[in-house]
């Protein structure tokens, strides 16, 4: 049984029925008390009475905490965040459940955090979530059916190494670890568009976050996605430049007044230079000398991410890929992938992320042959970035 109102086993009946008395003193505090949101629950935990009792006392908390039953009225974000956050919701699928989209392409992950607190963003994406959830209510009021889940699209085109900036990364998963906690089964599919090369990377950057139920509802479009989302959604609710005929009242084909497509974000908006980061090593580097780190890339997709800070000056810092195997080699005679240069990294710190094209040893070298009185500190990350690949479950799964 699907577990689901008029699916149920004659334990899961009794299951819900138990559940519904537990949690008595809490039903006024929810957002529904009908069957089909207490059912949500307990499907998230395998109908397991006391876990998803325990989940949705901690909703109740939550909700409180972060006024989550007023947020879509009382709190405003903040400009930089209504007006550069991209996507919206916008048209119904094909079963009437509302769409969302997210034109994840288009985001500034830096200038975002650089211009509004983690806690603002993280805000703006639980009142978007909540402008969902009310979207499904007016739903089920308009075709007299319980309508509890929304399709999201992923437009993915302009998707690039940006995206992949460790703390929006880091700040991105707490909001998805928040939406797995607190909003069960209100994903009904995500469908990922115009996915680039670097998909791959991305994804595994984030699918820990997501519990198993939830990659399964992810849906990735080939190059006939227009035709593809029209299986889910009819043209008739879908912007033209989506494959659709809806436009603006202006004719505008992207339908800009529903759809935020965000942007880069000017630096007038910047309240900080840097986001705080946190280092997993540091050496000291020798007053006339170097130091290089080797990663040996085993097959080409990979993506090569740091990011590091310098105490007191300045320091040279550049990416090489080995032409001879084996031996140690200097920089000359090695092939330069990223030039080296000089980098404030006392003043700013510095982070960047490298696409590897080909296999081999890349070696990132911090250079302080140029300082002839100074030692320099060095605090870093290095992190090698695998794409993603299916387990052999996964496999069998989908054959």
């Amino acid at each position: 049984m699907s577990g689901r109102v008029g699916d149920l086993s004659s334990k899961q009946e009794e299951a819900l029925t138990q559940f519904r008395e537990r949690i008595a003193d809490i039903l006024p505090q929810l957002p529904s008390q009908h069957d089909h949101f207490l059912l949500r629950w307990l499907r998230a935990r395998s109908f397991n009475i006391q876990n998803a009792e325990m989940m949705l006392r901690k909703h109740v908390e939550f909700r409180k905490r972060m006024n989550a039953d007023t947020i879509t009225t009382d709190w405003q974000p903040p400009e930089v965040i209504t007006r550069y956050l991209p996507g919206g919701i916008f048209g119904y699928d094909r079963e009437g459940s509302p769409i969302r989209y997210d034109v994840i392409g288009q985001l500034d992950p830096k200038g975002l955090l650089l211009s509004a607190s983690k806690q603002d963003f993280f805000k703006g994406k639980l009142r978007e979530t909540e402008m969902m959830q009310r979207e499904c209510r007016l739903q089920s009021q308009k075709l007299g059916k319980i309508v509890e889940s929304v399709t999201l699209i992923y437009d993915c085109e302009g998707l690039g190494l940006k995206h992949l900036w460790k703390p929006f990364v880091d700040a991105f998963g707490e909001f998805l670890t928040m939406f797995e906690e607190n909003y069960p089964e209100v994903l009904k599919r995500l469908l990922i568009i115009k996915a680039p090369k670097l998909f791959p990377v991305a994804y595994n950057l984030i699918k820990h976050f997501l519990c198993e139920e939830t990659r399964r509802k992810i849906i990735i479009l080939g190059a006939d996605w227009q035709e593809g989302l029209q299986k889910y959604i009819d043209p008739e609710q879908l912007p033209v430049a989506y494959g659709g005929a809806l436009t603006d009242a202006d004719g505008d084909p992207s339908c800009k007044t529903w759809i935020n497509y965000g942007g880069d974000i000017p630096r007038s908006y910047y309240m900080q230079d840097s986001v705080e980061m946190q280092y997993e090593q540091s050496i000291t580097i020798g007053r006339g000398s170097s130091h290089q780190l080797e990663y040996d890339i085993l097959s080409p997709g990979c993506v090569l991410r740091w990011q590091f800070a310098s105490d007191g000056a300045d320091i040279g810092f550049g990416v090489f890929l080995k032409t001879r195997i084996g031996s140690r080699q200097k920089a000359g005679e090695m092939q330069e992938v990223v030039p080296s240069q000089r980098y404030n990294a006392h003043l700013v710190p510095e982070d960047g992320s490298l696409a590897c094209a080909d296999a081999g040893v890349y070696v990132l070298r911090f250079d302080n042959n140029y300082s002839v009185l100074h030692s320099k500190r060095i605090s870093f990350t290095v992190e090698v970035l695998l794409p993603y690949s299916k387990s052999q479950s996964e496999e069998n799964r989908d054959g």
